[in-house]
């Protein structure tokens, strides 16, 4: 190897002396000359401090950095792309009000104009529930809150209150606080609602807990004279619907057609500035009846008193045009207030006088007459022996009063009301017993009896009236002078307007006509009409009725009015219980028209189970029938015939 290539030697210098223990190093002090160092070589610096690599770092950053935009971008493609409508109608859910315009009810009125139903100003209190959380008010308790407020002005619970403002349905935006509230009770919700909400604005403390509270243009239905007529008007539901008599018949006509109005707010209050759509209301036709209100106020006050004199169940009165058929009063007692239905007697909220269905007694008798006068079977004149007794079938029958053998006409037979006699003459309707049931039959159904009127009333009953092959023994001989069938008071009344008016039935009738909102007036169908009898048998036994009245061995004497021949009838038929359906007590009755000569009006009575003095059609109804006859003659200005009467027989000397 060359000396070139030889290792080089360091050479070691001087060993330091060795540090005494416990000696202290001097350290420089400022301004001190650095140290010489022996040897005069310097220390090698401290090895650089490596990092690690940045990048992966960098890229987990980046990585989080980019799901956070990609979430971002996903809800942003998802709400302004995919969902925007359903978003946007959301949110034009919560921004917008639509309120339901309720049309106003048409009126009912009488044959002159004179108001019977009218509807006034109200509103229906409602609520949106999802503005009471939590999330809207930033309170827990803003239902019980609100419910305090509202509780002493709608005069209701407070709990129940609070509980329709927190449904169990949290999405439900509606709830119906109080109907038809007057104008006074919704201007002390909104004034009340303003003062909130202007305090809010200023008072970051105060809370509008009424900002969800509104009203519902409605309106209240009001009847100007209390419970007159009650049972033909009928009465407005809760829900604005007719809930009987003519408000439930003619219910569509009434109503009209109800309207909305669209409109934004916010904080529970109209923004201006936003816009609103409306779809006006179409306001419901006016009703005009043909009853004339004073001679229903004459008939409802003759009826009440009887029946409180008389403590009886109930009773009506029927007055009607024997022309035209139309209904001039239609009474009952007891009755009810359709301003206060709180108060009603749930059984005297209908209409008895088309609803109760009971056997008529004697009042039937006519129709019986003129089935024998129309088949020729006899005349008024005709001779009738009338025994004390009379057995046919299985039974035995009698008259009211006991009696000696009467010689009677067939005119006596109807003047004193012969059970007996009446059985005689229909059984001379045919050559056998069947075939007078038959005869009878068809006469009884041509009369309008087992079946509707035609008035359409709701609830009306048709009555009971069996074929006549399945009339029972007794049913054979009862039914000619009226039991063992049963009819409504109104077509009782029919009967009667039918031998009026020459033999000819017209259907009753209580609407004249509708006015709809352009002011157009549209008069009702005419009523159908049919011959029953001919016209010379409707003038011969409304000369019998005329017996009934004007000769003193008639029943219906206390019926009789000065100056005008009346015709009419009386009844007293053995009553159906309609609890046990057992025969208990009676039910009284007088049916007639005037003048007898010339009819224009035709009164029907009935009284149920009077419990206190008479029971007799005659006695208790006849009055009842002078009273409203005299009243409806003077108000309908109709004179006296100034015709002598025919004063037919009543009897004959054997």
């Amino acid at each position: 190897m060359s000396d070139r290539e030889a290792p080089r030697r360091r050479v070691p210098g001087p060993a330091k002396p060795p540090r005494p223990r416990g000696a202290v190093r001097r350290q420089p002090g400022p301004g001190a000359r650095p140290v010489r160092r022996s040897g005069g070589a310097r220390p090698m610096p401290p090895p650089p401090l490596r990092l690690g690599s940045p990048r992966p770092r960098l890229r987990l950053v980046g990585l989080a950095l980019t799901l956070v935009l990609l979430t971002f971008v996903v809800r942003l493609l998802q709400v302004q792309a995919v969902d925007a409508s359903a978003y946007a109608a959301r949110a034009e859910q919560n921004r917008y009000v639509v309120h339901t315009l309720a049309a106003e009810r048409g009126e009912i009125t009488d044959r002159n104009g004179v108001a019977l139903a009218v509807s006034e100003d109200a509103y229906d209190i409602t609520a949106d529930p999802t503005m009471f959380g939590a999330g809207q008010l930033k309170i827990g308790d803003g239902p019980e809150k609100a419910a305090a407020l509202l509780a002493p002005i709608l005069d209701q619970d407070q709990a129940a209150l609070a509980k329709k403002l927190r449904p169990a349905n949290s999405n439900s935006r509606y709830a119906r606080l109080a109907v038809r509230q007057t104008p006074q009770v919704w201007k002390q919700i909104k004034d009340l609602k303003t003062t909130l909400a202007n305090k809010a604005e200023t008072d970051h403390t105060t809370v509008n807990v009424l900002a969800g509270v509104f009203a519902d243009p409605s309106s209240q239905r009001v009847y100007p004279n209390g419970d007159l007529a009650a049972g033909i008007l009928g009465w407005v539901n809760a829900d604005g619907q007719g809930g009987g008599g003519v408000e439930q018949k003619l219910n569509k006509q009434l109503s009209g057609k109800d309207g909305k109005l669209r409109y934004a707010q916010s904080g529970g209050r109209e923004v201006p500035t936003a816009g609103s759509t409306e779809t006006p209301a179409v306001p419901g036709s006016d009703v005009e009846l043909t009853i004339d209100r004073d001679i229903q106020w004459a008939a409802q006050n003759a009826i009440s008193e009887q029946v409180r004199k008389s403590k009886a169940d109930r009773g009506y009165v029927i007055v009607q045009d024997t022309r035209t058929g139309q209904i001039l009063a239609m009474a009952n007692s007891p009755g009810f207030d359709p301003n206060d239905l709180s108060q009603a007697d749930g059984e005297a909220m209908g209409n008895a006088a088309v609803q109760d269905a009971y056997e008529p007694g004697s009042t039937a008798k006519v129709m019986s007459m003129a089935a024998v006068l129309e088949q020729k079977a006899a005349t008024p004149l005709t001779h009738v022996v009338v025994p004390n007794r009379l057995h046919r079938g299985d039974r035995l029958f009698q008259d009211d009063i006991d009696h000696d053998t009467w010689y009677l006409t067939l005119n006596g037979v109807l003047a004193k009301s012969s059970n007996i006699g009446t059985i005689l003459a229909t059984g001379e309707l045919g050559k056998s017993q069947a075939e007078a049931n038959r005869i009878l039959y068809s006469y009884l159904r041509k009369f309008g009896i087992g079946g509707y009127t035609g008035l359409g009333f709701p609830g009306e009953t048709p009555g009971i009236l069996a074929p006549a092959q399945k009339w029972s023994t007794s049913q054979q001989y009862t039914i000619p002078f009226g039991q063992g069938f049963s009819i409504n008071a109104m077509q009782a009344a029919s009967v009667y307007s039918t031998i009026a008016n020459g033999g000819v039935r017209v259907e009753p009738t209580l609407v004249r006509g509708t006015k709809g909102a352009d002011g157009r007036f549209t008069p009702a169908p005419k009523p159908g009409q049919s011959r029953v009898v001919s016209e010379k048998t409707a003038k011969s036994v409304a000369q019998m009725l005329e017996s009934v009245v004007d000769d003193e061995q008639g029943t219906g004497v206390k019926a009789r009015i000065p100056g005008y021949r009346v015709a009419g009838k009386t009844g007293t038929a053995n009553r159906v219980d309609p609890a046990t359906g057992r025969y208990h007590g009676y039910t009284s009755s007088f049916a007639g028209f005037a003048p007898a000569d010339k009819p224009r009006v035709t009164v029907y009575c009935a009284i149920q189970n009077a419990t206190a003095g008479s029971y007799f059609g005659g006695q208790i109804c006849g009055p009842i029938y002078k009273q409203v006859m005299e009243f409806a003659l003077k108000t309908l200005q109709i004179p006296p015939t100034g015709a002598k009467a025919a004063n037919l027989p009543v009897a004959y000397k054997p």
